[in-house]
């Protein structure tokens, strides 16, 4: 169907197709040789590019034309109106970025309102020129104004059932929308409404008097007293009173609010390894890259000389690319002993010099390394090309810890005299069954069988398969070469352009990660190229976020937030999350650069988190200093990075109690399951004692 020499044309495809034509064709092929029926020729000679006058066509086929495929001249015009309405992509980009105050936090439209205003947007675009093509024309040749805006109106509501417009059907309020459009632009379609879904009033006062409350610590308030007590002065500061503590539970929970109160409650300890942007790396791709060192409980009980029940260490060196356990040395304690025959035995066992070697910050180490002024070069120097100890107070970044859980779940526990895991672990298949081994002390190994014993399981563990590649862990290090690998990895990918994830992701501070054909992609929010938000991070990190993504193109996702009434608003584009290589042999000089980037900036973000946090409790009169007490020093950071935190939150000096966190989690991870229970009997006998 279209309109040629001006005049309305039909198909000879339209009118013969399909099992009952409106016309048959031998019938139409009579009717036009006898010029009782009209045709233009569109070229080709052939049937299928001739077109039928629609109006030369005889009432009974008009009816059959209509009834299936609907009058072609109401269509026509349709058709017309929908060339005459183009998107506004200027309108998209203004409603993308338009950001509205709610709750004291600047807020993006939700996607459905970015789509309503767009559309509405586009259609007013082709009313206007309606509206003033039709008045332009009527003044020309003096005809009445009067109908304009009646047949403006017809034309929008036609535009409605084309594209589904929320624009007001009353012609008043459609006029006044119009003229209003026309003088504001953009603006003038968003609703006074949009804010206003917001049940929790909280100003930017009010939240810092909030926050004051949960910091303070002389005296501890819970959340359900900082209700009360801010109810009970929200009516003389002018402040909306709190509904519910529900209601102040979930603020103090956002992600922007709860890094200002974290350090407070739980320690800055914890706030930094929560809120710390953490490092995704990949292990090496060879043996003899790096090595780890450490020393563990060895988790089996023992029998000594006089038959007492006895635990051991051991300290081990392992191959971080295999898990194979290359060396080991069991003794009481981890000392410079241990640490030397651990790394001896594994360098005769590999028959290779490692690249690289990692330790903890155990004072042994410090007899193994180069003592400062001397020109000798120390035990470490000679068997690798670089060692380094582990980041403190950062447990979780040490693989080789997350080995001995692995090792001792699956060999050790195997045994009866298994002493159970760390006292923290809370699993009862991880503690030991301390009446059967007390009921069997003659039986225990002697300190010979259980480094017999110990030489098997390590054995086992060696020639078990490694997790990620199905590989026994022996078999892997004896077959590498130490070369460089390519990593191929297949994507399974599907023909829809971007498309939601089936469950929404929370960004914590290792990026936020997808599973996309059961593969899994970690993402990142960048404030320019290579240098993560960390001003985003500040307020993002552990928020629950629905993912849009482009299952053709992964080099980017698209991050919303869902709101209360279930609309979700885009929040800001993710990229790849930066893979560095673990091992120093691995990294290039861009990501020993961006390490170093990240560091600096994880201790910015400390600071700035103490400074936030401090100005609150000295305004509030709630700060550790205004009340007797000190507020504990930032651990695992410079003298510089002190002061500077102490210069800018106005704290004086004062000598700290000798305390280190590291120590007590240290002796914590050496305790065993009797000691502990041991320790509670002496206890609550000095109690009764005392009664």
């Amino acid at each position: 169907m279209e309109y040629f020499d001006n005049e309305l044309c039909v198909t000879y495809e339209e009118l013969t197709s399909g099992d009952d034509p409106v016309i048959k064709r031998g019938t139409l092929d009579k009717a036009m040789q006898r010029g009782r029926i009209l045709r233009h020729h569109r070229g080709g000679g052939e049937g299928s590019y001739a077109l039928i006058v629609y109006s030369s066509l005889r009432e009974k086929y008009k009816v059959r034309y209509v009834a299936k495929y609907g009058n072609p001249e109401e269509a026509f015009k349709l058709q017309r109106m929908r060339d005459r309405v183009k998107t506004d992509e200027k309108a998209r980009e203004f409603f993308e970025t338009f950001k509205y105050n709610m709750n004291g936090v600047q807020t993006k439209l939700s996607d459905k309102l970015i789509a309503e205003y767009t559309q509405n947007a586009s259609v007013l675009n082709a009313l206007v020129l309606d509206l003033e093509d039709k008045t332009t024309k009527r003044k020309m040749y003096g005809n009445s104004l009067s109908t304009v805006w009646e047949n403006v109106a017809a034309t929008s509501e036609n535009l409605r059932k084309i594209y589904g417009h929320t624009l007001p059907e009353n012609l008043s309020r459609l006029r006044e929308k119009i003229n209003r459009y026309k003088k504001e632009s953009y603006v003038s379609l968003i609703s006074g409404k949009v804010g206003n879904a917001s049940t929790v009033k909280i100003t930017e006062e009010a939240g810092r008097f909030l926050i004051a409350l949960k910091r303070s610590r002389v005296p501890v308030y819970t959340d359900i007293r900082i209700f009360e007590e801010y109810n009970r002065v929200a009516p003389d500061k002018d402040w909306k009173p709190l509904k519910s503590k529900r209601s102040l539970t979930m603020w103090f929970a956002r992600p922007e609010i709860e890094p200002l109160w974290y350090d407070a409650v739980h320690g800055e300890l914890a706030a930094h390894q929560r809120y710390g942007r953490k490092h995704r790396t990949e292990l090496p791709m060879r043996r003899d890259t790096l090595w780890y060192g450490d020393g563990t409980k060895l988790n089996l009980y023992y029998r000594d000389e006089d038959g007492n029940m006895r635990t051991t260490m051991v300290y081990e060196v392992m191959d971080a690319y295999s898990e194979v356990l290359l060396g080991y040395h069991i003794s009481d304690h981890e000392n410079f002993e241990a640490q030397y025959n651990a790394y001896r035995m594994a360098v005769q066992t590999s028959g290779h010099k490692p690249y690289e070697i990692v330790h903890d910050n155990q004072g042994g180490h410090k007899r193994l390394e180069k003592e400062k002024g001397s020109k000798e070069q120390g035990f470490f120097d000679l068997i690798c090309h670089i060692h380094r100890p582990t980041a403190p107070y950062s447990g979780q970044s040490k693989t080789i810890e997350s080995v001995f859980k692995r090792f001792q779940e699956q060999e050790l526990s195997k045994d009866w005299r298994f002493t159970g895991m760390n006292i923290t672990a809370k699993k009862d298949s991880c503690r030991p069954n301390l009446e059967l081994v007390e009921a069997n002390k003659d039986k225990l190994f002697t300190l010979e069988e259980l480094e017999a014993h110990y030489i098997e399981a390590r054995k086992a563990w060696n020639e078990a398969k490694h997790p990620a590649t199905g590989i026994p862990r022996i078999e892997m290090y004896e077959k590498s070469v130490n070369e460089e690998t390519d990593v191929v990895t297949v994507y399974d990918m599907v023909d829809i352009f971007w498309i939601w994830t089936k469950r929404p992701a929370t960004f914590t501070d290792s990026g936020i990660e997808i599973t996309i054909g059961g593969k899994k992609l970690a993402y990142e929010v960048y404030e320019r190229p290579g240098v993560p938000d960390h001003k985003w991070r500040m307020k993002n990190t552990y928020r629950t976020f629905h993912v849009k993504y482009d299952p053709n193109d992964l080099r980017s996702i698209r991050l919303y937030w869902e709101d209360k009434a279930k609309e979700r608003r885009f929040e800001r584009i993710a990229e790849p999350y930066m893979v560095i290589h673990r091992a120093i042999q691995d990294q290039t000089e861009g990501e020993a650069a961006f390490i170093r980037q990240e560091q600096e900036a994880n201790i910015r973000d400390r600071i700035d988190r103490q400074v936030i946090a401090k100005e609150i409790e000295y305004a509030y009169g709630v700060a550790p200093e205004q009340n007797g007490l000190s507020t504990p020093k930032v651990k695992g950071v410079t003298k510089e990075v002190q002061q500077e935190i102490d210069r800018r939150t106005r704290t004086y000096s004062r000598k700290p109690e000798e305390y280190r966190i590291g120590r007590a989690t240290k002796k914590a991870s050496l305790m065993t399951w009797d000691q502990l229970t041991e320790n509670k009997t002496m206890d609550t006998r000095k109690v009764a004692g005392k009664l």
